[in-house]
């Protein structure tokens, strides 16, 4: 086993993790505004929407990428290398060292805890953009535009992309989307993150450690007010996941506090964990003996 990198439970323990999540919600719920609740001088602000009107006067730094290769240049400045790429490939240590040498050192970023992106819909509409420019996105036998390929190389790139900065361990990231309400077949409300491509939006949930909905919430005849659904199996039906397991199934729209819980709050007993997971049917616990 000579040279075999085992990491002990107590090295483990003490490296710093950072929270990779996803925040989706509909149009105007207050999902930009949720940078008020983080702390300024510890956050980078990764612009997608020119949509800081939400925020104007709010005092922590921020990047504007433009591009989708302006995306792919911050995410491996952030999460530095993949040293598993080739040098030809997005993320590989020669992709670093040509951004490190147009932006400079990245231990610039160290001040940083949390970088805050907003949005993912944006993101996927500039990845989608550049893949239809792409070879993949032209047809070998007719030379002519082929859709099937741009979206192909799209979900490739973004899963891609959205994988390397979750494995920036040192720092928190969070995504921001916007959440769609569709109606099924059977006159169902179905919820799914707008996102081009389906393929992102249905890995996505396995990247990241949470999926949150931002909701307007109704008690009965109450007024409505803003929450945070957190687990998978709420009532509404909203996209949720906690893999931290300290998150109540409502939690109050403050992603300060939360990412606090999900660090410190106490964790499910075994017992507790029993009642929260949906027994079997009696008839699939026959089958099962």
């Amino acid at each position: 086993m000579s040279g075999l990198p085992i990491i002990s439970a107590d090295e483990r323990l003490a490296e710093a993790r950072g929270i990779k999540g996803a925040i989706f919600g509909k149009s105007g719920i207050g999902k930009t505004s949720l940078l008020w609740t983080l702390d300024a001088d510890n956050t980078l602000f990764f612009d997608l929407e020119a949509g800081d009107l939400a925020i104007e006067g709010w005092p922590g730094d921020t990047i504007r990428p433009r591009t989708w290769n302006e995306c792919r240049d911050f995410a491996v400045f952030i999460g530095g290398p993949n040293p598993a790429l080739r040098d030809d490939q997005p993320y590989s240590e020669a992709h670093f060292a040509a951004v490190c040498e147009r932006f400079g050192d990245p231990a610039v970023l160290d001040k940083y805890d949390t970088i805050f992106i907003d949005s993912i819909t944006v993101a996927g509409r500039l990845c989608f953009q550049w893949a239809k420019g792409q070879p993949q996105a032209v047809s070998e036998r007719t030379g002519k535009p082929d859709l099937r390929g741009a979206y192909g190389l799209h979900g490739q790139e973004m899963i891609a992309w959205l994988t390397h900065l979750q494995h920036t361990r040192g720092k928190n990231v969070w995504f921001v989307g916007i959440l769609d309400e569709k109606t099924d077949d059977f006159g169902r409300k179905v919820f799914t993150p707008q996102i081009d491509g389906s393929k992102t939006g249905l890995e996505l949930p396995g990247i990241v450690d949470e999926v949150i909905t931002m909701a307007e919430l109704r008690e009965g005849d109450g007024d409505p007010y803003r929450a945070f659904v957190c687990r998978t199996l709420n009532p509404y039906g909203f996209p949720a996941k906690d893999r931290s397991g300290r998150l109540e199934v409502i939690e109050e729209p403050h992603l300060g506090r939360l990412m606090d819980k999900i660090r410190t709050g106490a964790r499910p007993t075994p017992r507790e964990l029993i009642h929260t997971i949906p027994q079997s049917q009696p008839d699939e616990q026959e089958n099962a003996s």
